[in-house]
């Protein structure tokens, strides 16, 4: 919403805060600050002074031309600042232009940095200062002598020159003055100066770069000079309809023709005297009719028609001020001040004496200007909408009051439903445009805020989405103009409805714009009229940044601005009229919540009137009335029941039995109808779970009813029925049947005081545990996560079963192995049932988490953090890891708090080991949960969880001050913290093992960091040969443990070939045949045999290659394993191997064979077309192992078949 530069309300406070500390940064004005000054002067100054230096650098030209518009840029919007700066800037670059001994690449260039300075402070501004005499224009037509107008790299030259040379058409003389200094050449005819000049003006017209929009500058400039126009004027406007009457929309030459046409007509009738336009008005007015520009596709040729056409309009009528019109005060601030009272001066608008034209005849093509403009308000582009509002602001103002009150009327028909929402916008914007000049009469003001209250809460679906955000827009810009135009008498009888549709559009619309526009407004009706109620303590609540959290303002800024009661019942109001049906569920929910705060406001008002039409728009035909009706019920029902345990009273004080009976029977009514299916099934099981929660919360008296079986059908069933839920609802909707069934059964499945065992205990866990196993995924979920909601006394007594049920969901088996997310909640379903159960260590292990079933469980948790399981969807496994890391958490704690005796040395190691794992594993997220909760062990104090190995240096690795400053997230980060972990010996296999899955990735950042961090911890060791021996042989046992697996085994070779190239196993590269290496080999050779993976196999060739620095038999070995791969089947993998076997000769072939025999490998190598016939490589390849004195392979011949 466009707002004037006058703050209001204490905006003038507000703007001196942000302009402290005004230091340039790029990202001020977007966070909020402001500038005080030009602060790059210096830097400009320099960058200017350096382009004569620079322009022939194709580079150093860029870099300064890029770095100029970044400075430029930063003050688009204050270009203000660049005033004082403006005429030094404009020197240097025109003496670039001027000097005659500049290249033509540095004057093309001083023009493109001129242009950049136009863009941010606009032309009109920066143009004033250009030379402007006589002895300019000669030099400006000269330039353009030397100009292409096709060159598309130097427009901005053109551009310039002829914006510069319509600044020169302001020189008061005849420019038949300046035909007397031009030279001819014998022969040729002079060309007077003023022809020239239209002449290019007229060339550059129909141009298809910017160069336009200055010619149409230039051609008004220099026809509505008095020398020019009698000669020229009527003669041009001949060739300008002309061109347009030729000229064709369907064309891409057509519509470049008209737009210069219509900016040049655009331009004249703005610039020129009435006089000399009138006699052309008609005429252009008929070619502009028979354009039919309005039918085009083209936005920009119907903003300058709509242009064009009001500026004629204004030349059919006379230039004056309305005296009808409405004035509030005056435009001296001396002369208000001077007055003693306001109402001495607010009534004489109405006091005025006649206009002395009022009767004057008004031409009948006003009308037909009238009339297109009132269609341009419905046109379908804001910016058309724009300039038809702006132009029936200016031809009311010079209209008899009888015709502009036509005018307002006709605009008032705009907003009618059978318009579209273009025809509401441009509505609002006409009547915004009339108001603020006075031309909207306060007899006028019933029937306009009455539309634009409307407008106000406009809101249309369309499809998925809705439009009407910029009708509510415009329609809050209204109500800014309303408090700059009117005084405040005449807006006193709608002050409580003004004031209420802002406060609810500021609170409750769901476009952030929408919000802070109707904050504005709302400000600026406080500081001019100051009759808004409480206006100044809701604006320091729902100021222009709090309202920008829609949350905050359905939630909380409701409830401050509720407890004023002119505002309550009106937002309360709109809530159930229009929030609760939105199209948007999210705005249905807040709608909901929303009304569950509110109604502790008006708990009367909520019981009597508000849950009675919720009640009875529950069974709606449409099904977003009914999903937001039956949320509002429960949360309103909740709020009463909250209000009523506050005071000590019961909910039937609030509620009456028909109340009650109506909520009771939603669920039947749904489910007769069979609203559970269908398209809107998800929505209402969603809606009245949430129902079964509140009202269950809200204790309400159905105890033994047969609504409570119903709602556990409709609990199960949902269960049940997952699958066939949307992937974007499924948790959503899981989630509120959890919660559900959470609060119904802690409100009406308990026994009863004095009975042993609750009713129905044995059915529904054993209906739960039977869906356990269910061939459905989501079936598994559902269940899981709904034995995890159970009470304890529902559990007790049958617990290990339960555990058992749940523990079979988390297993991996083959036909359930993609099964992630059933055992994923089957895992949080094993936490929270711990949590619920409690902890008694020498208790029954059907009873509570005990002795004897605390193995069980840690078991079954730590088995789940290596599920590794992948899908088409990625990693699924990650979720079920994640899920295992807060379910130690979790359980460690609870067992750490109440009975730390029950936590064994063996179990916290295997839990700490598994967490430095996946902390030092490739996926941030995983990285980041589990260094989280790694954290969370290591300085949980309530009391301290015992048998940590090494916990002096983990505290010392990870300080409780470094907790919340480390993202885990980073690589950069987490990798130099983990690693050190490496030196811990109980530690070291997991890390490792984590280590080189995140080393061998893909992932460049994981890669790089990961890598710098084993590296240093490497090189810090060299000097202990038996810590290098311990770290080696932790190594070779990840391989040995995880052969032929490829998630660990293919990032190992990949570590192994970057840890061999980086020397860091020199100190065994001493000795022949180190067990290190011998080992190595072997592990190779196993990893690879009969292996069909070409990224295993070319990953194996590296280290390979890399083992040729090891002397003795390993090295043979190796050589012999190579020349194996060089006659491998797969044709890319003999390249990718004769390739590396090449470089490698070239580092160690001194070391592998003799000088003379070196040459001939390289040869052998380079030379063989190593993807050829097996046959034809098979003989180099046996070349080759004679060089290298390696035996050839032999062919092991196939069985034949029997």
């Amino acid at each position: 919403m466009a707002l004037s530069d006058e703050p209001a309300a204490g905006a003038r406070e507000e703007e001196a805060t942000a302009a402290e500390g005004g230091d340039p940064d790029p990202d001020a004005l977007a966070g909020g600050r402001a500038f005080e000054s030009f602060g790059e002067s210096s830097e400009t100054r320099a960058l200017l002074g350096h382009l004569r230096a620079a322009h022939g650098d194709p580079v150093a030209r860029e870099v300064a031309l890029e770095r100029f518009r970044v400075i430029m840029d930063k003050y688009q919007e204050q270009p203000h600042l660049l005033d004082p700066h403006l005429e030094w800037m404009l020197t240097m670059l025109l003496d670039m232009v001027q000097d005659k001994t500049s290249p033509p690449a540095l004057a093309h260039l001083a023009f493109k940095f001129l242009y950049i300075i136009t863009k941010v402070r606009g032309y009109k501004t920066f143009l004033r200062l250009f030379p402007h005499e006589v002895a300019d224009v000669q030099p400006v037509l000269e330039m353009f002598a030397d100009q292409n107008p096709k060159d598309h790299e130097t427009w901005e030259t053109r551009y310039m020159l002829l914006l510069w040379l319509s600044m020169t058409c302001l020189i008061p003389f005849d420019f038949s003055r300046l035909d007397g200094n031009l030279a001819t050449e014998p022969g040729q005819a002079r060309v007077p100066v003023m022809d020239r000049i239209l002449q290019i003006a007229e060339s550059y017209l129909v141009v298809s770069d910017k160069a336009r929009d200055a010619a149409a500058v230039l051609v008004s400039k220099l026809i509505t000079r008095p020398d020019v126009k009698e000669k020229k004027l009527a003669g041009f406007l001949d060739r300008v309809l002309g061109a347009l009457a030729c000229s064709s929309l369907q064309t891409l030459e057509g519509v470049v023709v008209m737009d210069g046409m219509l900016q040049a007509l655009a331009q004249i009738f703005k610039h020129g005297k009435r006089e000399d336009c009138l006699p052309y008005a008609a005429r252009v007015l008929e070619c502009l009719d028979n354009c039919r520009l309005s039918e085009s596709n083209q936005t920009l040729l119907r903003k300058l028609g709509v242009k064009l056409v009001q500026r004629l309009g204004l030349t059919f009528l006379k230039p004056k001020v309305a005296k009808w019109r409405y004035q509030r005060g005056c435009r001296s601030l001396a002369a208000n001040l001077s007055l003693p009272t306001q109402g001495q001066h607010e009534e004489t608008p109405h006091t005025a004496t006649p206009d002395s034209d009022e009767d004057y005849d008004v031409p009948e093509e006003v009308e037909r200007v009238i009339e297109q403009l009132l269609v341009g308000l419905k046109d379908r582009d804001t910016i058309v909408r724009w300039s038809a509002a702006k132009g029936i602001g200016r031809m009311a103002g010079r209209l008899p009051k009888e015709l502009a009150d036509d005018v307002v009327g006709s605009v008032l028909d705009c907003f009618s439903f059978q318009e579209t929402n273009d025809a509401w916008h441009g509505g609002c914007l006409a009547l915004a445009e009339l108001g603020r000049r006075g031309l909207l009469l306060p007899s006028r003001l019933t029937d306009v805020v009455a539309v634009i209250l409307k407008a106000l809460t406009y809101d249309e679906k369309r499809g998925a989405c809705s439009v009407g955000a910029n009708v509510r827009d415009a329609a809050c810009y209204v109500c800014w103009a309303f408090a700059r135009a009117y005084a405040p008498q005449e807006l006193r009888p709608f002050v409580s409805e003004i004031a209420s549709a802002l406060v609810i559009a500021t609170v409750f619309d769901r476009d952030v714009n929408c919000r802070r526009a109707a904050s504005a407004a709302f400000q600026e009706n406080v500081g001019r009229q100051g009759t808004f109620p409480h206006g100044i303590d809701i604006l320091t609540t729902a100021d222009y940044f709090a309202v920008g959290n829609r949350s905050n303002c359905f939630l909380v800024i409701s409830v401050f601005i509720a407890s004023f009661p002119e505002y309550t019942r009106p937002m309360i109001e709109h809530l159930v009229t229009l929030k609760i049906s939105h199209w948007d569920g999210v705005i249905r929910e807040l709608s909901a919540k929303a009304l569950h705060n509110l109604a502790w406001r008006a708990p009367e008002y909520s019981a009597s009137h508000v849950l009675p039409r919720l009640l009875s728009l529950t069974l709606s035909p449409d099904v977003h009335t009914r999903h937001g009706a039956i949320l509002a019920c429960a949360e309103v029902t909740y709020a009463l029941y909250q209000l009523a345990a506050e005071e000590g009273r019961p909910l039937t004080d609030h509620l009456d039995g028909q109340a009650l009976d109506g909520l009771k029977q939603i669920h039947s009514q749904l489910y007769d109808r069979q609203l559970y299916r269908g398209l809107g099934g998800e929505l209402m099981r969603q809606a009245v779970c949430v129902l079964i929660e509140k009202l269950s919360l809200s204790k309400m008296p159905f105890k033994g009813d047969a609504v409570i079986d119903g709602w556990h059908w409709l609990i199960s069933d949902t269960f049940r029925s997952l699958r066939l839920i949307s992937s974007r609802s499924r948790q959503q909707i899981k989630g509120a049947a959890v919660s559900a069934l959470t609060a119904l059964c802690q409100e009406y499945c308990l026994p009863e005081p004095g009975d042993t065992r609750p009713a129905g205990q044995g059915d529904l866990v054993q209906q739960y545990l039977a869906e356990l196993q269910s061939p459905e995924e989501m079936t598994r979920c559902g269940f899981s996560l709904g034995l995890g909601a159970l009470p304890g006394p529902l559990l007790r007594g049958r617990l290990q079963q339960v555990l058992a049920g749940l523990g079979a969901v988390t297993r991996i088996s083959p036909k359930d192995s993609s099964f992630a997310e059933s055992r994923r909640d089957g895992l949080m379903a094993i936490s929270r049932i711990c949590q619920t159960v409690g902890v008694k260590a020498e208790g029954s292990p059907d009873d509570a988490v005990c002795k004897a079933n605390i193995p069980r469980i840690y078991a079954t948790l730590l088995d789940c953090m290596q599920d590794y399981t992948t899908d088409s969807r990625g990693d699924v496994g990650a979720w079920v890891r994640k899920a295992a890391m807060t379910s130690l958490k979790e359980l460690t704690v609870l067992l750490a708090s109440s009975e730390p005796g029950l936590i064994g040395a063996d179990v916290c190691k295997q839990v700490l080991c598994c967490l430095a794992q996946q902390a030092s594993e490739k996926i941030d997220r995983v990285r980041a949960h589990a260094g989280e909760v790694l954290l969370a062990l290591l300085h949980f104090d309530s009391p301290p969880i015992p048998h940590v190995p090494h916990r002096g240096e983990l505290e010392r690795i990870f300080p409780r001050s470094d907790g919340a400053a480390v993202n885990w997230n980073a690589p950069s980060q987490a990798f130099p913290r983990i690693t050190q972990l490496l030196g811990l010996p109980a530690y070291r296999y997991h890390v490792l093992l984590g280590l080189v899955v995140s080393v061998g990735g893909l992932t460049e950042s994981t890669v790089r960091h990961s890598t710098h961090s084993l590296f240093a911890y490497v090189k810090q060791i060299q000097g202990d040969p038996r810590a290098v021996e311990s770290f080696a042989g932790t190594l070779l046992q990840v391989f040995q443990d995880h052969l032929l697996s490829d998630r660990v085994s293919v990032p190992l070779l990949k570590t192994l070939d970057q840890m061999l190239a980086h020397g860091c196993f020199d100190v065994f590269a001493t000795q022949e045949n180190h067990p290190f290496s011998v080992k190595l080999l072997a592990l190779c050779k196993e990893e690879i045999r009969k292996s069909k993976d070409i990224q295993k196999l070319r990953s194996s060739v590296a280290v390979f290659c890399g083992m040729i620095q090891f002397p003795g038999d390993v090295r043979k070995k190796a050589l012999a394993q190579l020349c194996l791969l060089l006659c491998h089947p797969f044709p890319i993998v003999r390249k990718a191997t004769a390739s590396q076997v090449y470089e490698m000769m070239l580092t160690f072939g001194d070391e592998v064979v003799g000088a003379d025999a070196l040459g001939a490998v390289l040869a052998v190598l380079g030379d063989t077309a190593w993807d050829a016939e097996l046959g034809v490589v098979r003989g180099q390849r046996n070349r080759l192992c004679d060089l290298l004195e390696v035996p050839r392979p032999q062919p092991v011949p196939k069985p034949s078949p029997c």
